[in-house]
């Protein structure tokens, strides 16, 4: 399918007043503190789905998983098992980025665990997220370290494919959350853990983003390159930070738009008319 054809398509806007989604699990508790995931499934449950997993932005301090709502509703009209996931943050819970990391783990292994309820396909597991939520689900899939001891760790927490927003990559001095994290860097920073047999990434990233350098972004992608991962970068001349969101809504159809041909290329998607719900 021709990006002409499916930017066409995209554009045409269809209301659906009910989902299949309403359902709110408790994936994880910590203490007194119970995390949750809102699941959108799509129509077809008869087969086994490809899951696509959402963590929000907001620099491990705050966000909301409304976020990437419309992602959800989205694709999951496309047919993934789409799954808004929250996770502890500093303003709610007084936490670290490493905390949230941990979370960002327990909720994929919770996922891989619950496949058969949800008629979930374990090897097409999507992790995506923008800034922060972005480095959470790059994290997921290269950081070897920070694990919740709780977790079930013969489950994977690795993801089969990631598609990142505006993502917070560099947690080394000079990157973003180094001030946070320290040292640790090195083991909780995606791009200082690529390895052989990173899965394949598309990366969404403006131009004029004040917090993330484009060059940084454009070594993550020479160095995944470099262990033969592929990893597709889509530049948004004079975008800022946060220009992928729905209320950028040219934009959110850009993303999106590419991103369905990404997961269609990996056969996580067929080529099917692409509806975009408003």
């Amino acid at each position: 399918m021709s990006r002409t054809y499916i930017f066409s398509l995209i554009t045409v806007l269809i209301v659906i007043s009910c989902y299949a989604q309403n359902e709110k699990i408790i994936y994880k508790r910590v203490d007194t503190t119970e995390l949750v995931m809102e699941v959108f499934k799509p129509k077809d449950t008869s087969k086994k789905n490809p899951a696509m997993v959402f963590f929000f932005g907001g620099g491990w301090n705050k966000g909301s998983i409304k976020q990437f709502e419309p992602h959800a509703k989205y694709f999951s009209q496309r047919g993934l098992v789409c799954f808004l996931v929250d996770y502890r943050v500093k303003n709610r819970h007084q936490s670290t980025p490493i905390e949230s990391l941990k979370d960002a783990k327990s909720a994929i292994r919770f996922i891989r665990e619950h496949a058969e309820e949800y008629h979930i396909d374990t090897s097409k597991i999507i992790a995506s997220g923008g800034s922060a939520g972005g480095q959470l689900a790059a994290a997921a899939a290269l950081a070897e370290e920070f694990n919740e001891d709780t977790d079930n760790l013969s489950v994977s927490c690795k993801p089969n494919a990631l598609v990142l927003f505006n993502p917070v990559l560099d947690n080394g001095p000079g990157g973003v959350g180094y001030e946070r994290v320290g040292d640790q860097f090195k083991e909780f920073s995606p791009l200082h853990n690529i390895k052989k047999g990173a899965p394949p990434t598309i990366i969404f990233q403006g131009t004029d983003d004040y917090l993330i350098p484009v060059e940084t972004i454009k070594y993550y992608q020479l160095v995944m390159q470099k262990v033969s991962s592929r990893c597709d970068l889509h530049l948004f001349e004079g975008k800022k930070h946060g220009f992928f969101n729905y209320n950028k809504f040219e934009n959110y159809k850009k993303t999106v738009s590419e991103t369905d041909l990404f997961l269609q290329s990996l056969g996580y998607l067929d080529q099917e008319p692409v509806i975009m719900i408003k």
